[in-house]
């Protein structure tokens, strides 16, 4: 099926010269040159997945799912492996992505749905890493699941700098992988899923769990990935002579469990041993053999990033492209679906999805551009979502200091190979689930939990020595507990939207 698209055009610079011989921020005088000089202005690709484990990669660990192009990408990049994102759930997540502030000071600080679609939508006022790109020449496209404003509001992606979208806008709507529609610009387009499969169901009443024939009917024909990898790939075609900026933001591997059967077959032959989810207690759509699933769903999203690869490579753009990757939070905590214990998916981690120990918010990333990225390293610097704006700022030219101020460091140096001063703090909070918060401090770690419960207890943990989490050291560090409490109260601003229960009620 031919889908029908709006096609933007904005005038930008064919050539636009891009040295590095001006000292970006984080360099110091008498440093090393830096290895680029006088070339095209970089292009960025920046890859998110949706509910990707720590250990979920074979380049982080994984030993069960194969993820051949992302284990090539990391050969040829770098790994970041105390990246966190932005926070435990999606939409805050991909609030401090896209505009540089942490969870603390952020407009969105957790999911909240808006009728008749989308989610509460970020204010024209906020400036995005899709503004700034585009002020300074660049042609940006989303590709996949945006979930920060709903049609037509001031959140929509193409009211926030993006001169294409296509995908989901809503992400209740991504639960189905084989929908009715998505989302082309602001024009509905129509899917050959007839009838779409929800992403919430059960089991026909009477219907044998063990008997494959009930599951049938969670199949469905046209399958969203495909057409969002399309039309990401003819992105890259129409723009190749131009700057541009690729965001990437996949439904993968967030359930519902839905993948084509020829994907699903490699992972049936291995024969593991399998409970189907009926979803008789709720959650989403059944399927007969769960783990099958979603190892064919990890091994889909690396397809997807190896198509986009191959793109790059084809068009002569690859030496020239800052490539990004990594996820929005940790591994689901629907045990039921997913079983992350079987998987290893946070290894040593504890914490899954919507917990703000180390499993629900640190993430597999790597990093890659030929020349600027030295190959085969990994850096254990602490960074997070944050720092993608300030980061692709110092990349494309330096920071406008007149823009808002951004709440996250530039990584250049990190990326470059190069020793860089140990940022100050990452903070986290996250008003749902509970209620948390937690605070990184070089290798101490506090953390918060049952805020909105009146839970009073402070842990703390030394991350470096203990990454699991299984040692709560507070009470032999008084003084440094105390301080670091102090600070939280310092960094982040009320919300009115998103109250954090003891701090702003």
């Amino acid at each position: 099926m031919t889908i029908l698209r709006t096609t933007i055009f904005r005038i930008v610079p064919l050539v636009c010269l891009f040295t590095l011989d001006v000292l970006p921020a984080g360099r110091t005088a008498g440093a090393a040159e830096p290895v680029r000089s006088s070339l095209k202005q970089p292009n960025i690709v920046l890859i998110v997945a949706d509910d990707l484990g720590y250990r979920e990669l074979g380049c982080f660990g994984q030993e069960k799912i194969r993820t051949p192009h992302l284990d090539r990408l990391a050969a040829r990049g770098m790994k970041l492996t105390q990246h966190y994102a932005g926070n435990a759930v999606c939409a805050p997540s991909r609030c401090v992505l896209m505009t540089g502030q942490h969870p603390g000071t952020a407009w969105i600080r957790n999911n909240s749905e808006a009728q008749p679609e989308g989610q509460k939508p970020i204010p024209a006022s906020e400036y995005t890493m899709a503004e700034m790109l585009a002020k300074r020449g660049y042609v940006t496209g989303a590709f996949g699941k945006w979930g920060l404003g709903g049609p037509g509001t001031e959140g929509d992606p193409i009211h926030q700098g993006f001169d294409r979208f296509f995908g989901y806008n809503c992400q209740r709507h991504a639960h189905s992988f084989y929908p009715s529609y998505l989302w082309s610009d602001l024009e509905r387009v129509p899917l050959q899923n007839d009838p779409p499969v929800p992403g919430h169901a059960k089991l026909r009443s009477g219907a044998d769990p063990a008997d494959p024939a009930s599951y049938l009917e969670f199949q469905g024909q046209d399958y969203a990935p495909d057409h969002i990898r399309r039309e990401a790939l003819t992105f890259l075609d129409e723009n190749k002579a131009n700057p541009f900026f690729l965001f990437f933001p996949s439904t993968l591997p967030h359930v519902a469990l839905h993948v084509p059967q020829q994907e699903l077959e490699p992972y049936l032959k291995l024969g593991w041993e399998e409970t189907p989810f009926t979803a008789a207690r709720g959650g989403y759509t059944p399927h007969f053999t769960p783990k099958a699933a979603y190892a064919a769903m990890i091994s889909r999203l690396d397809a997807d990033v190896g198509a986009l690869l191959e793109k790059l490579d084809q068009l002569g753009l690859t030496e020239n492209t800052l490539i990004v990757f990594s996820s929005d939070n940790g591994t689901t905590h629907l045990d039921r679906e997913v079983d992350a214990e079987f998987f290893a998916s946070v290894g040593e981690l504890r914490g899954l999805k919507g917990s703000l120990y180390e499993g629900g918010v640190r993430v597999p990333t790597i990093v890659s551009m030929p020349g600027l990225v030295p190959a085969g390293t990994e850096s254990g610097y602490i960074s997070g979502f944050e720092d993608w704006m300030p980061t692709f700022a110092d990349l494309t030219g330096g920071w406008d200091e007149t823009a808002e101020p951004v709440d996250g460091i530039s990584l250049m140096p990190t990326l470059r190979g190069e020793s860089q001063q140990e940022r100050e703090y990452l903070y986290r909070e996250f008003p749902g689930y509970g209620g948390q918060v937690s605070l990184r401090e070089g290798d101490w770690k506090l953390v918060r939990q049952k805020l909105g419960k009146g839970g009073k207890a402070v842990e703390l943990y030394n991350i470096a020595e203990d990454p699991s989490e299984s040692q709560d050291v507070a009470k032999d560090n008084p003084e440094r507990v105390a301080a670091m409490v102090k600070r939280i109260t310092e960094i982040r601003r009320p919300s009115d939207l998103f109250p954090l229960q003891q701090f702003d009620r």
